[in-house]
């Protein structure tokens, strides 16, 4: 997250989590939904580098979108790995 400093770091982490959450159907809680946003925003860069798709500048919006890919991605994850594949 580039240019939000800590305070926005966790505003965005938190509403990224939130937002994926509603997403995704999912409901976790605030805390959940702050670390899912935060290792989204870890994932969501890494997966828009390397589609050559990262968006230009800084801010808010920009990392409030990549730490939601980023978030959807993780939840997404997280689901196919808790629901077992029946046969």
């Amino acid at each position: 997250m580039i240019g939000v400093g800590i305070i926005g770091a966790l505003i965005v982490g938190l509403l990224a989590g939130w937002l994926a959450e509603v997403i995704m159907g999912e409901a976790y809680g605030l805390i959940t939904s702050l670390i899912v946003g935060l290792i989204g925003a870890l994932i969501g860069p890494a997966i828009l580098s390397a589609l050559g798709m990262m968006p230009a500048g800084g801010g808010i919006l920009p990392s409030l979108v990549v730490s939601t890919i980023g978030a959807i991605v993780l939840l997404a994850l997280l689901r196919m790995v808790r629901r077992p594949v029946l046969d």
